[in-house]
């Protein structure tokens, strides 16, 4: 490996740390689905494996099919873009809807009182029926469709860096598409482990915090960091 091949790698390497580190659209609305949804932490891991898979598999296709194609750099790197828009606009409008959909749950599950007569005595207390009759609703977790809407999501958004930083430099500058493939599987692993490692870490710290009253509307407030990303990557380029 020449010392050009290998600052190419090195550099796969750490632009997929710190593309991840920096992109809180990686890995934050897992953190937060799988609060509000109560996912084991294995499924939530699972699923952030899938849509991390989706999200690098697809710019490595796009690169590597714009170089079968003949494309210039700049028409792949404009596809990247309109994909960009795509999976911004997908997270704002789903995190929108989620997040309304939270607050009607919210208001469905508010705390109200009961009367209850022992004898002599009359007390009344709060109740939720958030947690009863789970075995109703199984069918809604069946039929969840939340992570395969996050799954497409990471599809249509793009590794921006990847295409014109390493595929077309290694296969343009050093005419080797070997080089192209192992910079991109670099790339893709580093990028896959730092998601994992960022989930796992944050999940174990986000369930040591108690909401008490305020844990009914943890859907909601998953909903608004879906939406709070969708526009970040719209309007301050995150």
């Amino acid at each position: 490996m020449t010392n050009e091949v290998f600052v190419l790698v090195g550099s796969a390497a750490l632009i997929g740390f710190t593309h991840t580190l920096f992109g809180p659209d990686h890995y934050i609305p897992f953190v937060f689905m799988a609060r509000a949804r109560k996912w084991a932490m294995r499924k939530t891991l699972w699923i952030t494996l899938l849509c991390g898979l989706g999200h690098v598999l697809s710019s490595i296709a796009i690169g590597f099919g714009g170089l079968a194609l003949g494309k210039g750099v700049s028409e792949v790197v404009n596809l990247e873009g309109m994909r960009g828009d795509w999976a911004a606009w997908g997270f704002a409008g789903f995190g929108f809807l989620y997040m309304l959909w939270g607050l009607y749950r919210a208001y469905k599950n508010k705390p109200h009182e009961h009367i209850h007569l022992h004898s002599s005595t009359v007390h009344e207390h709060e109740h939720v029926h958030e947690n009863e009759h789970n075995h109703l609703h199984k069918q809604e977790e069946v039929t969840n469709i939340t992570p395969w809407v996050l799954f497409v999501i990471f599809v249509l958004g793009p590794c921006e860096v990847l295409i014109p930083t390493f595929i077309y430099p290694a296969v343009k500058e050093h005419g080797s598409l070997s080089i192209a493939i192992f910079v991109s599987v670099v790339f893709a692993i580093v990028t896959l482990a730092t998601m994992l490692v960022l989930v796992y870490f944050l999940v174990k710290g986000v369930n040591f915090i108690r909401l008490s009253k305020f844990e009914r509307y943890t859907h909601a407030m998953a909903g608004a960091i879906l939406l709070l990303s969708g526009l970040g990557i719209l309007f301050m380029g995150l």
